[in-house]
């Protein structure tokens, strides 16, 4: 069972440890502290939720809705995530684009939140990860080796998402600069640009 568990573990970990949209969204969340215990508790229990949905197996019922409808939802993710870019990207030329870490935590948590869901559901590989490939692996598991396979995935995403919402603070004394703060939108407007470019030749929009 312990083996199981490390199985999840080591996959859930190796597919969300890339640099993507909704990692980007959280470590910029943490160096601004703002809402960062929502943030993570957000991403790590949606990342356990499709996860579960996965494992119960009906990903099946459901991967032919994901095939049938993909290239529609790489192309709503592609328009939007390009959206994003480009207010980031805008705020690098602004005047006044170095953030106040401290008048920045005014900010409402549901208009947070509901970026942060668009980021996270909008995205057909986060169900092609989680729902569709860890449902998959999970089938070679059984009783309570399957619920050991779940637990070790999911507890990968909460170690993963506060270990990068609240490790964003180490970086808090840098981002102090404005120049620091410039180039951090500029390298999130880039991780989005290219995000999208992927996800619209995904969906063959382009």
């Amino acid at each position: 069972m312990i083996s199981s568990f490390f199985t999840g573990f080591f996959l859930g970990i190796s597919l969300i440890v890339a640099i993507g949209a909704q990692n980007t969204f959280v470590l910029r969340q943490g160096i601004l502290g703002q809402h960062v215990f929502y943030v993570a508790l957000f991403c790590a229990l949606a990342d356990a939720l499709l996860i579960c949905i996965g494992i119960t197996g009906i990903s099946f019922f459901l991967n032919n809705f994901i095939v049938q409808f993909s290239n529609l939802l790489f192309l709503f993710s592609a328009i939007w995530l390009a959206g994003y870019g480009l207010i980031r990207l805008k705020a690098v030329f602004k005047s006044d684009s170095a953030l106040e870490i401290d008048s920045s935590r005014s900010k409402d948590l549901i208009p947070t939140l509901s970026i942060l869901f668009i980021l996270t559901f909008a995205n057909p590989h986060v169900y092609l990860d989680t729902m569709i490939l860890i449902g998959s692996i999970s089938q070679q598991f059984s009783g309570d080796h399957k619920i050991a396979f779940a637990f070790g995935a999911s507890l990968a995403s909460f170690i993963f998402f506060f270990s990068l919402a609240y490790g964003a603070k180490l970086l808090i004394p840098i981002m102090q600069s404005p120049n620091s703060w410039r180039k951090l939108d500029f390298l999130i407007a880039v991780v989005m640009f290219i995000i999208s470019i992927k996800l619209a030749y995904a969906g063959q929009w382009l």
